[in-house]
Formats: structure tokens, C-alpha cells, sequence
């Protein structure tokens, strides 16, 4: 016996909303500040811990910055990224571990965040990788953070 389609379309709605496989990914809104509750030079927030399949955007409050994953802070299977000068930028982050970021200008300056996606799975690398400037201080700072997650 055929099912009538408004069954079977109650049906694919029930089996996704059972199985999960339906959209519940994060917005998180990151800044981009010359200055905030930190000083000088900052994304507020500069520790963000989300979900596989959230997205993360850096919202240009101040024009003269940008975002760029830092090399040899990223996943393994993670591609670089890098926003355009002054201009708001989303990336849809799927890859678990630990993404380093800066802000081009500002990176010695100490303009970094770190993004934690599930597990820290490239926590090593991550935390082996040198930074100039306050760069290095404020990294340390949020490595210890991550440590308390």
C-alpha cells in the first residue's frame, strides 16, 4: 500500500529530527577592536571553544584589520584563511583542534585568538609554534585558558 505523501513527508521529518542530521551549528561573532577590555589591538572574544560545523565571524568593528590562520596552527586536514583588509569575514570550521589567528598589521602587536574546534587534537604543535612581540605573551595567556576548558 502506497503512503500518502504527507506521511512520508512527516516521516523524513521525524527520522531527521531523530538522527540529528539537521542544522544545530553556532554563529559565534568575533571583533575586531583597536581596543578593548584587554588594550590595544585585540579580538573580543580572543578564546572562542565551538562545535565541529560552527561558524566563526570576525566582524570588522575597526576598518584597518583583517584575519589570517597562522601557519602551523591549524588542524592537519585545515585549510589557510585569510579575510580582506577592513572587511567582515566567515569561515565554517569543520576540522577539530587548535587554529591559531592573527591580524597582519597588529600580529607583533599581539592582535591573536585562539579558536578551539572540539578537541584539541594538534595541541602540540599549536603550542610549539613561536610568536613575536606580545603575540607570544598573549598566546600564553590563552593556551592556559584552553587548559581550563
Amino acid at each position: 500500500m502506497k503512503k500518502p505523501p504527507t506521511t512520508l513527508m512527516l516521516s523524513a521529518i521525524l527520522w531527521l529530527l531523530a538522527s540529528g542530521n539537521y542544522s544545530n551549528a553556532a554563529e559565534i561573532e568575533v571583533k575586531m577592536l583597536n581596543r578593548g577590555e584587554k588594550g590595544p589591538m585585540v579580538f573580543e572574544p580572543d578564546f572562542v571553544q565551538a562545535n565541529p560545523g560552527d561558524t566563526i565571524s570576525f566582524i570588522a568593528t575597526d576598518r584597518g584589520h583583517d584575519v589570517m590562520s597562522i601557519p602551523g596552527m591549524l588542524p592537519e586536514k585545515a585549510k589557510s584563511f585569510k579575510s580582506k583588509m577592513g572587511e567582515n569575514f566567515s569561515i565554517t570550521l569543520q576540522d577539530e583542534g587548535v587554529y591559531g589567528v592573527k591580524c597582519s598589521p597588529h600580529y607583533g602587536m599581539g592582535m591573536v585568538a585562539l579558536i578551539v574546534i572540539g578537541k584539541p587534537v594538534n595541541e602540540a604543535e599549536a603550542t610549539g609554534k613561536t610568536h613575536p612581540g606580545k603575540a607570544k605573551q598573549r598566546f600564553s595567556e590563552l593556551f592556559k585558558l584552553m587548559s581550563q576548558h
